[in-house]
């Protein structure tokens, strides 16, 4: 899909372009539809409406008559020092409005208010999105309940996870990681994808999944590796999850759908040693898990746990959401930023320069950082972008070669 001009006043995503097939055979056709590319449109816009929304709420605005850095505004409007990252966003994004303009490298960024910003058409826009896709309310909802929170999280009245996984939370994030979902769906597709194609089918295979949540990844797996031929040679599955009320989810689904499967539920925290929390090294054929990895502490410790709990020449396949260029604003991230499991994270210059999404480069050098051989992203993102920039969905894998 070619880039969309920006209009305040209209939202209208083109036709996908011919060479983004291309680059995806090999992947299921009916995955990558023109609903998804319209979907991932209409949150773009969507988000970028609640940033120039926020420009309001946060009183950025009577602020940027001159330059400013985020480093300034956050002193100026005492908003919380973790409260930067997600204040760079807004900015990023009111940036590609022309609403604001911006001067200096990715350290030392000052910003201007350019120009009046227009009245943010939230309602609209929501009932295309729900007219493009009705699963689209799941992110919508949250994309909603997420900005709602800023201004109080931003001056330290409230906290992002408490808000976001409190009793109005929860049940849209059980509706967000859902395979109804198109936009968070497309992740466990291509990541199955890609674990099926390098699993042998000549031996039993046993699996750990990392993070599973609510089980959308899980059942998409099974599936492609039903598809594959490989179902009948799993010997062993581990699916692991921190949250007890997601895991309870989870097995009650899984177990119900796939009575005959060797499935066992474990809990597992990714910063602390694997092999003391009932994983055992070098037994497994894959590692797998969807939009987890980037939540790791430390991010090669995590990766070489899951190396040590690899056999030989099994693998790490990882699906993420990916950032197409360095510095990019996405729309996913406004409603993880606040959070501090997606924030509090150990930044490296070369691997990870920020919380949160990673560029495919970026994922490529911390798997051989970590020890991995083999390293692949498929699809190639890296020709994508250069299509599609907004084409947010990759699986990173490696091999243990050692």
């Amino acid at each position: 899909m070619n880039a969309v001009a920006f209009d305040a006043h209209k939202f209208k995503s083109e036709p996908s372009d011919p060479r983004l097939a291309e680059c995806l055979r090999g992947f299921p056709p009916a995955i990558f539809s023109e609903r998804l590319y319209q979907s991932i449109e209409l949150m773009e816009r969507y988000s970028i409406e609640l940033a120039v929304d926020l420009l309001g709420q946060l009183n950025l605005a009577q602020q940027l008559g001159a330059w400013r850095s985020a480093d300034e505004l956050c002193g100026l409007l005492c908003f919380q020092p973790p409260f930067k990252l997600a204040l760079r966003w807004i900015l990023a994004r009111l940036v590609e409005t022309g609403c604001l303009e911006v001067d200096g490298d990715s350290e030392s960024r000052a910003y201007r208010l350019r120009k009046t910003p227009w009245e943010p058409d939230l309602k609209s826009l929501r009932a295309l999105g729900l007219n493009i896709d009705p699963g689209n309310a799941a992110t919508l909802d949250l994309l909603d309940l997420a900005a709602s929170v800023y201004p109080p999280v931003a001056t330290g009245q409230q906290n992002g996870d408490q808000n976001l996984f409190g009793p109005q939370g929860v049940p849209l994030w059980l509706k967000y990681f859902h395979n109804d979902n198109l936009t968070y769906a497309v992740n466990n597709w291509v990541g199955a994808a890609v674990a099926a194609d390098h699993l042998s089918s000549q031996r039993p295979l046993q699996i750990l999944e990392i993070g599973a949540g609510t089980g959308s990844a899980t059942e998409i797996l099974v599936t492609v590796l039903d598809q594959h031929g490989l179902l009948s040679r799993l010997a062993r599955y581990i699916v692991t999850e921190p949250n007890a009320y997601f895991r309870r989810c989870n097995q009650r689904k899984l177990a119900a759908q796939h009575p005959n499967l060797p499935l066992e539920w474990a809990t597992l925290d990714l910063n602390l040693p694997w092999n003391t929390q009932q994983i055992p090294s070098g037994e497994f054929d894959l590692v797998y898990a969807v939009n987890v990895m980037h939540i790791a502490k430390n991010l090669l410790f995590s990766l070489n746990e899951a190396r040590s709990a690899l056999a030989v020449d099994g693998w790490l396949v990882i699906g993420e959401c990916i950032r197409p260029y360095a510095n990019q604003p996405i729309y996913p991230e406004l409603m993880f930023q606040i959070l501090d499991s997606f924030t509090n994270v150990k930044t490296d210059p070369e691997i990870r320069p920020n919380p949160g999404f990673l560029t495919a480069e970026q994922w490529r050098r911390a798997f051989l950082r970590a020890g991995f051989g083999c390293v692949e992203v498929a699809p190639d993102v890296e020709a994508i972008r250069g299509i599609y920039p907004h084409f947010f969905t990759g699986a990173i894998c490696g091999q243990n070669s050692t």
